[in-house]
């Protein structure tokens, strides 16, 4: 069955939203595999933001993204536990 216009544009929409999220994600768990307290603090927020984002357009489910914030979050925690020691 041949897709409509709008069907492809929501897709690419969607697409690129996603790429956004997991390149966000990615760079975030670099930064606290490398024990970077400082890079990891400034990617928290905006990597917390385009998850959020992802959640309201539907991209992401919004249990998925909330696991992806706890995780990561925890993760952050640690890093900082260990950087303040």
């Amino acid at each position: 069955m041949a897709q409509g216009q709008a069907t492809k544009v929501k897709k690419k929409k969607k697409s690129a939203n996603r790429t956004r999220v997991r390149s966000a994600i990615k760079k975030m768990r670099i930064a606290i595999g490398a024990g970077d307290a400082t890079a990891a603090a400034n990617l928290l927020q905006p990597t917390m933001s385009a998850i959020d984002q992802a959640i309201t357009k539907n991209v992401l489910h919004e249990n998925t993204g909330n696991r992806y914030k706890s995780r990561l979050t925890l993760a952050f925690n640690g890093l900082k536990s260990k950087a303040a020691k």
